[in-house]
């Protein structure tokens, strides 16, 4: 009984028989904003200073960078290969219009945070490998250029992962998806929700700049308002992380 109801698709009065593309289409984009864009953003945001790193001692972990920008080029790769097979298809319902206005929303954002990232200016200071000794950079000195970006990657980020829901709840629709498609996503996000909101009460949305440099009052960042909503810079006295660094 209750797998013939998780096979079943969510309107009994239509068929789910969409054909090879518009599945194909389905699955990229599930497995692309449903699933990897929640995990890089939740990278970014909470794992900048990883479990057991002996932060401020220990400084710019590469791994939420890494899980970041190789997760979300996925999504954009299978963003592109999901468009051209909706080409390829044809769906002419009100909810399928609406799935439109919802995915290009999606597509738009995603190429906002393409392009911002690539055009995020230089990093700079002392972490900063490529800086040939100068402490100059976009990042570490927290220039208009970096407030900006920060400003559009952040925002249209969390936008995009809000309309995401609205473009695959309506593309499941128009696809009649079955009940089990629909249970597993929502326990899946429900999941993604509650360990966000843990993380979050647990003060793991780091300062991104005191995540790198530390809390050093000689960063220039560290002089500035701290960027993003939510993001904690730890209550660490200044005597404190000097004593640390000579040791």
């Amino acid at each position: 009984m209750i797998l013939e109801w998780l096979i079943s698709p969510i309107d009994p009065a239509r068929s789910h028989d969409i054909g090879l593309a518009l599945s194909w289409h389905a699955r990229f984009m599930v497995l692309g904003w449903g699933i990897l864009a929640p995990l890089a953003i939740m990278m970014a945001r909470f794992f900048k200073v990883l479990p057991g790193q002996d932060w401020p001692r220990e400084l710019d972990s590469k791994t939420w960078w890494r899980a970041h920008w190789m997760s979300q080029t996925m999504v954009v790769i299978l963003s592109v290969i999901g468009l051209v097979l909706i080409w390829m298809s044809s769906q002419n319902s009100g909810t399928a219009t609406l799935h439109r206005l919802f995915g290009y929303s999606v597509l738009f954002l995603a190429a906002v945070q393409a392009l911002s990232g690539i055009f995020r200016g230089s990093k700079g200071g002392p972490t900063d490998q490529k800086s040939n000794g100068s402490l100059r950079g976009d990042h570490y000195e927290m220039t208009q250029h970096r407030l900006v970006f920060e400003a559009v990657h952040k925002s249209c980020g969390y936008l995009a992962l809000i309309l995401m829901i609205g473009a695959i709840a309506s593309g499941m629709w128009v696809a009649n998806a079955p009940n089990w498609m629909w249970l597993g996503l929502s326990i899946w996000w429900t999941a993604l929700a509650v360990v966000s909101v843990h993380l979050q009460r647990q003060g793991r949305a780091m300062d991104t700049y005191q995540a790198i440099w530390g809390p050093g009052s000689e960063h220039p960042g560290n002089r500035m308002k701290k960027q993003g909503w939510g993001t904690r810079r730890p209550d660490f006295p200044q005597q404190s992380f000097d004593k640390q660094r000579e040791t």
